[in-house]
Formats: C-alpha cells, sequence, structure tokens
C-alpha cells in the first residue's frame, strides 16, 4: 500500500518545477567576503588579516568570468525583460541567466584591482541578492573614506515598489547588516 501511495504521489510532481516554492516575497541578501558574525575587520598594514578575505572573493567571483558566463549564461540586450516560455510540449529547461561579468564591477572587479582595495584602506564589499531572476545579482560597494580604526556598521535595504517590504517574521528580509572596521595598524 505505501508503495502504491508514493507512485501516485510522483506521478503528480513536475521534473522542471517544484511543487511547492518559497513563499518569501522579499529576496534575501548576503554579503562578500565572507566576515565572522557579519564583521569583516582588518589592518591594511597586515596582509595576512585580509588576504582571506581577498581569496574568499576570488573564489566567490569566479562565476562571474567572462569566460565562465558565456559558456552557462545568454547574453541579453539591456532593459529587456529576458522570457523563457515553454512552447507546448517542448519545455525550455533548464531556465538560463542574462550573462553578468565580473568586469562590470570595476574596481571591484578584482582585475583591476587584485587586492580589491583592501592595501589601501579601500575595501570592497559585494552584496548579493538571493533569489532574483533576469536582474543584476551583485552590487559592488567601495568604501573611500571610511573612518580608520572605528567600527562602521552598515545596512543595506532593499527599495523597490515591487517588492514586500520585511515581514515582521523577519525582520531581515529584503536587508543585511554587518559592521566594517579598518585598522591602521
Amino acid at each position: 500500500m505505501f508503495v502504491l501511495t508514493m507512485y501516485i504521489m510522483l506521478l503528480t510532481l513536475d521534473d522542471y518545477k517544484p511543487t511547492w516554492q518559497d513563499r518569501l516575497a522579499t529576496p534575501g541578501m548576503m554579503i562578500r567576503p565572507k566576515g565572522d558574525q557579519l564583521e569583516i575587520s582588518f589592518s591594511v598594514s597586515d596582509t595576512e588579516s585580509w588576504d582571506g578575505f581577498i581569496q574568499n572573493l576570488n573564489t566567490f567571483l569566479s562565476l562571474y568570468n567572462d569566460s565562465y558566463q558565456v559558456q552557462t549564461n545568454d547574453n541579453c540586450p539591456p532593459d529587456q525583460y529576458f522570457i523563457q516560455e515553454d512552447s507546448g510540449e517542448v519545455r525550455n529547461n533548464p531556465k538560463r541567466s542574462c550573462q553578468f561579468n565580473r568586469t562590470m564591477l570595476g574596481d571591484c572587479s578584482g582585475i583591476v584591482d587584485r587586492f580589491y582595495g583592501y592595501n589601501r584602506g579601500q575595501p570592497c564589499i559585494l552584496i548579493k541578492l538571493n533569489r532574483v531572476n533576469y536582474t543584476q545579482p551583485l552590487v559592488a560597494v567601495k568604501f573611500l573614506n571610511a573612518s580608520l580604526n572605528t567600527d562602521i556598521n552598515v545596512e543595506c535595504k532593499i527599495n523597490s515598489n515591487t517588492l514586500a517590504d520585511g515581514s515582521e517574521r523577519d525582520k531581515f528580509a529584503g536587508r543585511v547588516s554587518f559592521k566594517l572596521r579598518i585598522n591602521d595598524k
């Protein structure tokens, strides 16, 4: 009886689309590089204090290399929706994303400045939106004039008339808060 029940249940599942989807109306956010407890602290003069952040950013951004993006994603025209509809019985799967090349991040790409500004006390922090389709998933923030030897509390929040505000159940939906500390010694 159990096997029959499982068989019938499996017949109702779609191979390409989940039956149940996340009900969060607001996407989550995360930062890179990853620090301890959403804290990024380093000393400009101590390369060992920020070398791990550089490696973390290089690893994270490797998926955004131009060569990888050309192989896995489509080159979409700017300012247009990238619609991928199924055609009758022919399913358009897997869905593809638009290319987002790391060169678009400029000084925070790791190509122009391989240390992402950490060696000069001007660090780049990447903010990624989770569960967002057909838009650029990364924002780069470069701290140009951050106070040294001071804790800087940063909060990034999504503001959009098409997304719901954060819910009472999840205070951090659509926002991320982190602490940045740049020491000169």
